[in-house]
C-alpha cells in the first residue's frame, strides 16, 4: 500500500553528477562518494557503485525490519547480521537487478530464523518497493 505525501516522516535527498561515473552526495553532506562502474562492467572500479549503495541501504533497512518483527515475537536477534547481495545483469529491456538477503541470527534456531526473515521481508520498505519488480531470495 502506498503512502501519501502527508504521511512522509523523513525525506532523503541525494544528487548524482555524471551518473555511474561521477559523484553522489546527500543534501546534508553526510554522504559524498565517488561512483565508478565496477571492473566487471567495464569501469575502473575505483569508487563505489549504485549496486553497493543499494545493497548497503537494503541490508540496513532489512535489519531494522527484522528487529521490529523480533520485538513483536519476543525473539532474541542480538548479534544478528544481514547481508544483501545485489547483482546487475542484462535483461530484455536493458539491465535488471537481483537480490539475495542472508541473515545470520545466532540466538534462534534455523526454523525460527527463517520465519523471522520471511516476516521481515513483508514489512521492510525496501522489500515492499521491490516486490514484483526484481527477484529477492531469502536465506538463513
Amino acid at each position: 500500500m502506498s503512502i501519501q505525501q502527508s504521511d512522509v516522516l523523513y525525506t532523503a535527498v541525494a544528487t548524482a553528477e555524471n551518473g555511474r561515473d561521477g559523484r553522489v552526495a546527500t543534501s546534508d553532506g553526510r554522504l559524498d562518494v565517488v561512483v565508478n562502474p565496477p571492473k566487471e562492467l567495464g569501469g575502473n572500479g575505483a569508487g563505489t557503485n549504485p549496486e553497493q549503495l543499494f545493497a548497503a541501504g537494503y541490508s540496513a533497512c532489512f535489519q531494522g525490519a527484522l528487529g521490529v518483527v523480533a520485538r513483536n515475537e519476543n525473539a532474541d536477534v542480538s548479534g544478528a547480521t544481514v547481508t544483501a547481495e545485489v547483482g546487475i545483469g542484462k535483461n530484455d529491456d536493458g539491465f535488471g537487478l537481483i537480490v539475495k538477503i542472508s541473515a545470520a541470527i545466532p540466538n534462534v534456531d534455523q526454523a525460527k530464523a527463517k520465519e523471522l526473515i520471511e516476516k521481515a521481508h513483508q514489512v521492510c520498505p525496501y522489500s515492499k518497493a521491490t516486490a514484483g519488480n526484481i527477484t529477492v531470495e531469502l536465506a538463513v
